[in-house]
């Protein structure tokens, strides 16, 4: 039973053909991600808020 292929192995026993980097493009255009605190001082909101 060890020696029989898997469904999943046999899928893979033969790759496809290798592509340089050199020959990709990028698919997607990015942007740039949004500041996730929107600019404000989180921290020091947080002390002023909680301050005793």
């Amino acid at each position: 039973m060890p020696d029989e292929p898997t469904p999943a192995a046999s899928r893979f026993a033969t790759l496809p053909e290798r592509i340089r980097v050199e020959d990709t493009i990028a698919s997607v255009e990015t942007e740039a991600a949004p500041d996730p605190t929107m600019g404000r001082d989180t921290e020091t909101e947080f002390m002023l808020r909680n301050a005793r």
